[in-house]
């Protein structure tokens, strides 16, 4: 076998399983420690809407300033939200507090 033939039969095969691959879009939500119910809701509509699209969802709650005090709300809001999200994903990693960001993954549920 020629090289030129192998490298040819080479990037096909590379180019066919790429386009078998998926892409995995991560989308982000972001709560302060005091949402407003009207503005949790809102937020909620859209992370629904990004799980039923099949997007991975990142929430995170960012605290400003000395909100850091509210660490409990943050998580409290969290957990609601992965509650309230329960029939379209599941919660990939519990909320954590990295620096002023407590955050936590949602992965959308397989289609059947």
């Amino acid at each position: 076998m020629d090289y030129k033939k192998f490298v040819y039969e080479q990037k096909k095969r590379d180019k066919a399983l790429k386009a078998k691959s998926t892409q995995v879009v991560v989308k982000e939500i972001r709560f302060g420690p005091q949402t407003d119910e009207h503005d949790y809701e809102f937020k909620r509509k859209n992370a629904e809407k990004f799980l039923k699209e099949g997007a991975k969802l990142k929430a995170f709650v960012f605290f400003k300033g000395r909100s850091i005090i509210y660490k409990d709300q943050g998580q409290i809001l969290l957990l609601r939200l992965a509650t309230d999200l329960e029939e379209y994903g599941k919660v990939e990693a519990m909320p954590v507090l990295e620096g002023k960001r407590m955050i936590m993954f949602i992965a959308p549920k397989k289609k059947k």
